[in-house]
């Protein structure tokens, strides 16, 4: 299969790279956002990397999964409903190395319903696919470009003067998203010095993308008042690092209804109180 071309602005990227600059002016810089996606995939490795995802108990999935956004808020009712044993070994699948990247992600996708309800297993997907090997493979969540609606990442930047991204002509695959992270990463190179081009390429998109949610009024994302004081808020969020503050970690998983009861009082996964995001 040929890989797909995309018709990306320039501008565009220029534009989202500049306010990405002026963001994070306040908040350290770039490189201190990059070290926390940095952090983020360490854990990831700690947990599931060099085939030590067939062991990861509840806990463990629960406290990945608090770094996702959109599967942090749907993962435990899908433990309450199903034998959670079974996704170790999926994503151990997953994560295998020895076989090809498109066919470990379609066998996973292909392990659950492909209705509304399981949309999150694609995010769970690509986030422990990219955060475990991020100069590897892409992040492929469906914010960055999700082809059943039409919608993400790939289209705040597009080549104003071609046609829009038709969804059916642009499958949301794994060739559509490394086309994508190679067109990225050679506009970064070509436009700063960043020492972990991957990592950065994801915050450039996020943020790109949470500035195109904020001209929307923040629905998307059921935003707070906090959202509007803080230009990069919505970008930690869609990262899973808005879990991260001066005290600690906060737990804003969603846990299956018996947790407590099963786990004791020990099984906690941050600080403060659970969230479920909206």
């Amino acid at each position: 299969m040929s890989a797909p071309v995309l018709d990306l602005s320039g501008p565009a990227l220029r534009d989202g790279l500049d306010r990405l600059l002026d963001a994070t002016a306040q908040a350290g810089g770039v490189g201190a956002m990059v070290e926390l996606l940095r952090a983020k995939s360490s854990f990831f490795g700690e947990l599931v990397g060099g085939g030590r995802a067939t062991t990861l108990e509840e806990t463990g999935l629960l406290a990945l999964a608090n770094f996702m956004p959109t599967v942090r808020r749907r993962i435990g009712g899908w433990i309450e409903r199903n034998d959670v044993a079974t996704l170790p070994v999926l994503i151990a699948d997953l994560l295998d190395r020895q076989s090809p990247l498109a066919s470990r992600w379609q066998n996973f996708l292909a392990a659950f319903p492909a209705d509304r309800a399981h949309r999150w297993v694609r995010d769970l997907a690509a986030e422990l696919l990219h955060f475990t090997t991020p100069d590897q493979v892409p992040l492929m969540c469906r914010w960055v470009w999700d082809r059943g609606t039409g919608t993400g990442l790939l289209r705040q930047i597009w080549y104003e003067d071609a046609p829009c991204p038709d969804p059916g002509a642009i499958a949301d695959d794994p060739s559509c998203f490394i086309v994508l992270a190679e067109e990225i990463s050679g506009f970064l190179r070509e436009h700063g010095v960043f020492r972990d081009i991957a990592l950065t390429q994801d915050l450039l998109m996020a943020h790109i993308y949470a500035d195109y949610i904020n001209d929307r009024g923040a629905s998307f994302l059921n935003a707070e008042s906090k959202f509007a004081a803080d230009p990069l808020a919505h970008t930690r969020r869609m990262l899973g690092l808005d879990i991260i503050g001066v005290s600690g970690m906060r737990a804003r998983v969603k846990l299956p209804a018996d947790f407590n009861e099963r786990r004791g009082p020990r099984a906690r996964l941050g600080h403060g109180e659970h969230h479920a995001d909206s």
